[in-house]
């Protein structure tokens, strides 16, 4: 049984399982009473920092992101840090600044790591062969929000799917000529979503018989300056198009901010898309589709800690993929 079980049982998000199963304040007594009855139908109990081992503990943990200041990073970190200073645990944060020899030298020299903390959780990081083997072998704790292929507990939803699932809205409203921002910007690490999202933009296309457009495809990485860039590149240097996939929400506010400083809007020219659902999109009028991210970093880091309370036990590791789904705002409509 895991803390989505309760989740799911109780009906409740993961953040208020988790503080429900610690009893911490802010959650209602009705709420405390539903995770309460749903942990015992199931048999679920909440790790004790109490159960922690003694010998050579730090009481620390990392959390490593691409960059601390994107929106779904500091979404996921909040909420993981919540339960890893519930639990006991100080946190270490670690921002890789979006830049590869950071990375590269982090995961080059895990040793020095290996002493300040006792596991690390990664959000969204794209790992060669190398570093997947210097954690393997570093004999820190690990788990992940939003990687998969790996070797330990992660956390996430389905890049592909929402990806496809935002084209597959756009196609519904009969726009035809679709193009898609997103990927990483030049010279910046890899995100494990960016490769996901572009291939669930593909695939529906291909489900309609059709082609992606090179001249439509623009790198905008996650921020809204990416966002505001790549947009005004398609509109002044190559054409505008029916409708835009923006890889996330964020890069969808720039490619808004774009629209308004060349004379257009959405979605009366252009219908736009996103991912995340980010607190804006609501007052922005974004269409998204929304994804679960506090919910993400909580579970992550409550797998995290049961694997160090468990070190040295057989645990496999274990892949748990969250619900997404459409939000429907004023940025897109039917094409006419």
């Amino acid at each position: 049984m895991t803390i989505q079980d309760v989740a799911a049982l109780s009906g409740l998000s993961i953040c208020t399982v988790s503080r429900a199963l610690r009893n911490l304040p802010n959650v209602s007594e009705q709420a405390q009473a539903r995770v309460g009855d749903a942990a015992a139908k199931l048999g679920y109990k909440a790790s004790s920092a109490a159960s922690r081992l003694a010998g050579g503990s730090t009481g620390s943990v990392a959390i490593i992101a691409p960059t601390a200041t994107a929106w779904f990073f500091a979404q996921a970190v909040e909420a993981a840090e919540e339960v890893f200073a519930d639990s006991g645990y100080d946190t270490v944060l670690i921002s890789l600044r979006n830049r590869p020899s950071v990375q590269q030298k982090l995961f080059g020299d895990l040793a020095g790591l290996s002493h300040r903390v006792d596991g690390v959780l990664l959000l969204n990081i794209a790992l060669d062969e190398a570093a997947m083997a210097a954690l393997a072998e570093s004999g820190l704790a690990v788990a992940s929000v939003g990687m998969h292929d790996v070797p330990w507990d992660n956390v996430g939803i389905d890049n592909e799917e929402a990806a496809r699932t935002a084209t597959n809205h756009l196609l519904g409203l009969g726009h035809w000529d679709l193009a898609i921002l997103a990927g990483s910007e030049t010279g910046a690490p890899s995100l494990v979503t960016a490769g996901d999202r572009r291939r669930g933009f593909e695939r529906a296309l291909a489900e309609h018989e059709l082609t992606v457009d090179p001249d439509l495809v623009i790198n905008a990485g996650s921020s809204i300056e990416g966002g505001r860039t790549a947009m005004t590149e398609l509109v002044e240097n190559r054409r505008v198009p029916s409708a835009v996939f923006a890889g996330c929400d964020e890069t969808a506010f720039g490619a808004l901010m774009a629209l308004r400083d060349l004379g257009l809007s959405a979605p009366k020219n252009v219908s736009i898309i996103g991912i995340d659902d980010h607190q804006m999109s609501w007052f922005l009028g974004l269409t998204t589709i929304a994804q679960p991210v506090a919910d993400q970093g909580a579970f992550a880091a409550n797998l995290l800690i049961e694997r160090l309370h468990r070190s040295g036990l057989p645990n496999p590791p274990s892949q748990h993929i969250l619900e997404t789904k459409l939000v429907e705002r004023k940025s897109t409509r039917r094409r006419r």
